[in-house]
């Protein structure tokens, strides 16, 4: 009896202490995995944490830049207020200086077509006795263009200057002795009709050879002076008038002397 008693109380207190270890081992369990939540929550929020501070970094960063750029763009203004008031000065100096400028351009030029009008005027009074077939005077490109045809100067085919064309160009050096500040360029132009010679292989040799021949009698024969005078061939290849007819080909057989007045005044005012 005894015995049994003490049997059933050892099993109780077995029974006990396994009941007491199974109690215990849960709660165990459980605590862990609480730690292990929050070590998780923990982490979790330290992330979160890092993120906000690299975020608010950021927005410092941006703000600085925004008050750098702020900053510059103040000065800029400031320099594009200022430049600008300063084009403004200059421009009303510039209008004023450009108003000037017109009125001496103006001017130069009102006196070179003066110049040319009076000699345009004076060359044609000088040789009113010739008739329009013979030569023309006219104005063109500010230029004063007298055209000498080829039966006043020369027979067919020769550079050498007849006695009444002579007379012509005398009357023209007399007048141009008396101007000033002239340029004289003389170009001799014939017909299409070729021509091959023993003096000239061509009719470009030809049209040289008579221009040729008038700088010589205007310099040499009537003292103009040398440095002022020019002289080309054209040649048939500056027509004026068709060369399918006898009277166009006999208006392009032509000996041109063109006055040019002299235009330093001008070319100072322009470039300076």
């Amino acid at each position: 009896m005894n015995k049994t008693f003490q049997f059933l109380a050892f099993l109780s207190l077995i029974v006990g202490l396994l009941f007491t270890s199974c109690v215990s081992g849960k709660k165990f369990k459980a605590s862990e995995a609480r730690v292990y939540n929050l070590q998780q929550d923990s982490v979790l929020k330290l992330g979160q944490l890092n993120n906000c501070n690299a975020n608010l970094k950021n927005l410092n960063t941006e703000r600085a830049s925004l008050v750098s750029k702020n900053a510059l763009l103040t000065d800029e203004n400031s320099a594009v207020t200022y430049d600008l008031q300063s084009l403004s000065a200059q421009s009303k100096m510039t209008i004023a200086d450009q108003a000037k400028r017109l009125k001496n351009l103006q001017d130069i030029i009102q006196s070179q077509k003066d110049v040319t009008d009076k000699l345009k005027n004076t060359i044609s009074n000088a040789l009113i006795n010739y008739k329009a077939d013979e030569l023309s005077v006219y104005v063109k490109d500010g230029n004063v263009y007298v055209s000498l045809q080829e039966k006043l100067l020369f027979k067919s085919g020769s550079d050498v200057v007849d006695p009444k064309g002579k007379e012509a160009l005398k009357s023209l050096a007399q007048v141009l002795a008396s101007t000033k500040d002239i340029n004289v360029i003389i170009e001799g132009h014939t017909d299409n009709v070729s021509i091959r010679t023993k003096l000239f292989k061509d009719n470009w040799d030809l049209s040289t050879a008579r221009a040729n021949s008038i700088l010589r009698i205007m310099t040499i024969g009537y003292g103009f002076n040398s440095s002022l005078i020019t002289a080309s061939g054209k040649g048939q290849f500056h027509p004026v008038q068709t060369n399918e007819t006898a009277e166009g080909r006999s208006a392009n057989r032509r000996t041109e002397i063109i006055l040019s007045p002299d235009l330093k005044e001008l070319y100072k005012l322009l470039y300076q």
